[in-house]
């Protein structure tokens, strides 16, 4: 079994208040409009969102594969709810058969100049260092589409 810790980081900024960030990570209806990767979706009906300690922060990312319909849940727990600086969630994920992972994902809000907000993501640990660039490459992308959601607020 590899023991060894495999960490994503990744720092984002945004055109838009903190407020209006974190709320866009709370927000059911927002995360509706922009989690998950290009052509993944996360229906409205299949998010849930407890925002307080201990409560679920829960989605299904679906797309379709070959034909096939395919989804990814993801069920999480908020273990540090300090709004609009800070939410942190813990989730089990199984990337392969038989193994399980406790995953933590720590968003940190930071205020800049001119309304903008600059983003700290920590989420891990992964598996492999595979694991962690396909989630950096799905962050990214899920961040260009909260980017957009952003200028129309």
């Amino acid at each position: 079994m590899n023991t060894e810790q495999h960490i994503l980081t990744m720092t984002r900024e945004f055109d838009a208040p903190r407020e209006l960030v974190f709320q866009a990570f709370v927000d059911p209806e927002q995360l509706a409009a922009w989690f998950g990767p290009v052509g993944v979706d996360s229906p409205r009906d299949r998010i849930v969102v407890d925002p307080r300690v201990g409560g679920a922060w829960q989605l299904v990312m679906t797309w379709e594969e070959n034909g096939v319909a395919k989804e990814s849940p993801i069920d999480a727990v908020i273990t540090a709810y300090d709004p609009p600086a800070l939410l942190v969630a813990t989730q089990k994920a199984e990337p392969d058969a038989g193994i399980t992972l406790l995953l933590e994902m720590r968003l940190e809000f930071e205020v800049l100049d001119g309304g903008r907000t600059r983003l700290h993501l920590t989420q891990g640990p992964f598996d492999s260092d595979e694991w962690v660039d396909m989630t950096r490459e799905g962050w990214g992308t899920s961040f260009t589409k909260l980017d957009t959601l952003l200028v129309r607020e």
